[in-house]
């Protein structure tokens, strides 16, 4: 029996969660969990709300809460939501509880005792009206490159340029416009640089997805001091003296909040001593699910700091990060309207049709959507239709021809021989899907199993055929039903267990195991309860009552700028260029160096979409829209002639693209 140890990335406890979330970590790691319980194995799956961070304490500060009263909230609202998604973790956490700042505090301490982390005194923003020091978000100034005086704390949205919030001009609060001055503080760094060669040799024996590689080893050859301590009284304490007033940076303490969610695990259920099972043996297979926006943090900076102390804790062995998943082509957002409301949404549909839907269109190599007329298709035609369809058929034929009793299956003809073994087939190759975190290959192979059904029940005419034959059929079709109950267990639970029991089992299907399924089959005899619908068929007017409710409740993406004459835009020249190469800028986390051919010549270009394409490689050939009569501007060193134009915003933002025309034709 293999010991499986599960994380999903730390929700954090400022806001509620949407399908997004869902998409990128929760279900994938949760499917994994089913799936690994199935086949035998001690599987235990983690998680917990993340509680701490400026983050907080300012929303909470907005909301008229204190910050543990912000936390309670949104710890509720996120438990709930997950119970809502038949998420089932074996302990849902969270780092305010007490049990968490001592496996924090050692790490830092042992950190710091083995040389790792460095004292440094450093100028920081400081607001003397609220008489505290602001991180780089919730500050805004003017950009001391281009001089657009409403430049983010990190970056210019005018510009693109990247920069520390200390070098920006007039410096201001975001949250009440109170003018910030630099005033020094002390704060503690971890030395990431020294671990270079440690984590290269480490990732290198890795064989995770090329995105995932890509990203890490990138970031590893760009290593510096990081700060991990904020001036702030909420957070785990820096456990050292002379440092009052100081907690460490939420990054540095959420993902030991897995350690310690597995310490309050093994509290409860009165064994101590049980998480070291999991987290102290070299045999434990660590899994991390995350979205991809937390790859450095779970693929570089734990890793790391696990190296740095002395406990022999597990490092992650496997890292199947998601891309992002959207709904109808954008970001989810919900200041902007563009989510879906989740207390209507469990209104009229069930958690299996949505975890279905989800897992159809996971986002495993590339971003993807929930989309509403997508989600109806996968309802009706395959829930439905193939899924659901299947299983009704069968199950009210056996009532009505067989007396609800499992039939013989008699001799087997050609056709019912290479059915049963296309099921054990199917049954193989979704194994394989599971074991590999390929939910999308998995929901279709399960439909494919279904469809095979239909296919065969009308193949062989039951209702035409002898009652030797009938029976023979039937049999068949109840063994694939006892299949597909199995194989779509992780992804739609409920319904597995529903048609489980309809086939007559009293044990739920959760406490079966794979191979037992699969040699048990359908004892002769068997007696089955009266049928009954899995799925209802999702209606165009809720679709469509979905669909204007999304749309009436879209806010415009920022004020629409004021008009301008023709003229004036005439003035732009917008050329077709293609990329030829794309390089990460040193010091700079958002930036690329660009090069362009327009056909007629070449141009260098800083753009800011480093964050967005994270990979480099999969910019170069792509025909874009550059505004070619742009001033240059030099940006983080490099000279900058021109500007490529992008859509959308933030994790969303992607950049035209053009398709026939050719290079350095005008777009007008």
């Amino acid at each position: 029996m293999k010991r499986v140890l599960i994380t999903a990335a730390l929700p954090y406890a400022n806001g509620p969660l949407h399908f997004g979330h869902i998409a990128g970590a929760y279900l994938p790691a949760d499917c994994y969990a089913r799936f690994q319980r199935l086949l035998g194995h001690d599987v235990l799956y983690i998680c917990g709300s993340d509680e701490h961070g400026v983050a907080i304490t300012l929303s909470a500060e907005v909301a008229g809460r204190t910050p543990k009263e912000h936390v309670d909230h949104f710890h509720l609202v996120l438990s709930d939501f997950f119970k809502q998604m038949n998420i089932g973790f074996d302990h849902y956490s969270r780092t305010t509880w007490k049990g968490h700042i001592e496996p924090t505090q050692t790490y830092f301490k042992q950190l710091h005792k083995n040389g790792y982390i460095e004292e440094k005194v450093t100028d920081q923003l400081y607001s003397e009206k609220d008489k505290r020091f602001l991180a780089d978000r919730y500050v805004q100034g003017t950009c001391p490159k281009c001089g657009f005086e409403e430049a983010r704390g990190d970056e210019c949205p005018k510009c693109a340029s990247s920069y520390e919030a200390t070098d920006l001009k007039n410096p201001r609060s975001k949250l009440n416009g109170a003018p910030l001055i630099l005033k020094p503080t002390k704060h503690w760094f971890l030395r990431f640089d020294l671990f270079k060669d440690e984590l290269s040799k480490w990732i290198k024996k890795k064989h995770w997805k090329s995105n995932v590689m890509n990203f890490a080893q990138n970031y590893i050859d760009d290593l510096k001091p990081r700060a991990i301590t904020r001036d702030s009284d909420w957070g785990v304490p820096v456990p050292l003296e002379g440092a009052e007033g100081k907690v460490l940076y939420v990054w540095f303490d959420a993902p030991i909040g897995y350690i310690s969610a597995t310490k309050e695990w093994a509290e409860k259920k009165g064994e101590p001593e049980a998480w070291k099972q999991y987290w102290c043996d070299e045999k434990t297979k660590l899994i991390n699910f995350i979205g991809k926006d937390n790859i450095p943090f779970h693929a570089i900076f734990f890793p790391a700091m696990t190296m740095g102390q002395d406990e022999p804790y597990k490092i992650v062995d496997e890292l199947p990060a998601n891309e992002f998943y959207n709904l109808e082509g954008k970001q989810f957002s919900k200041s902007a309207g563009w989510y879906v409301d989740l207390e209507e949404f469990f209104k009229h549909f069930s958690s299996d049709q949505i975890r279905y839907a989800i897992a159809a269109n996971a986002p495993e190599t590339q971003d993807s959507e929930f989309s509403w007329k997508d989600f109806q298709m996968r309802c009706n035609s395959e829930l439905l239709g193939k899924y659901g369809n299947l299983v009704n058929r069968v199950l009210v034929f056996t009532q009505s021809k067989c007396g609800g009793v499992m039939p013989p299956f008699g001799d087997l003809k050609h056709d019912d021989e290479r059915f049963l073994e296309k099921i054990e087939e199917l049954s193989k190759t979704i194994h394989q899907a599971y074991d590999h975190y390929h939910l999308r290959k998995a929901t279709q192979l399960i439909m494919e199993l279904a469809q095979k059904g239909n296919i065969y029940f009308d193949h062989k005419k039951p209702w035409k055929d002898s009652e030797d034959g009938r029976n023979t059929t039937i049999a068949c079709c109840l063994l694939a039903l006892n299949t597909l109950a199995l194989v779509s267990f992780p992804i739609i639970p409920e319904t597995a267990e529903k048609l489980w029991h309809l086939l007559g089992n009293e044990e739920p299907l959760k406490n079966q195991t794979w191979n037992g399924v699969l040699e048990t089959g359908i004892p002769a005899h068997r007696t089955f309860p009266k049928p009954e619908m899995l799925f209802s068929k999702v209606e165009d007017t809720v679709i469509e009552k979905q669909l204007e409710d999304l749309k009436n409740a879209l806010k415009p993406a920022g004020d629409l700028k004021d008009p301008i004459t023709f003229d004036a835009f005439q003035k732009l020249d917008i050329r077709v260029a293609q990329i030829l190469s794309a390089s990460e800028i040193p010091k700079s986390d958002k930036l690329y160096k660009i090069e362009l051919d327009l056909g007629f010549e070449r141009r260098t270009v800083v753009s800011g979409i480093r964050k967005q394409y994270p990979d480099p490689g999969g910019l170069i050939g792509k025909k874009v829209a550059l505004v070619a009569n742009l001033k240059p501007a030099k940006l983080m060193g490099v000279e900058s002639q021109g500007m490529i134009l992008a859509a959308g915003e933030s994790k969303s933002l992607e950049v035209l693209e053009i398709q026939g025309a050719p290079l350095g034709s005008p777009i007008a």
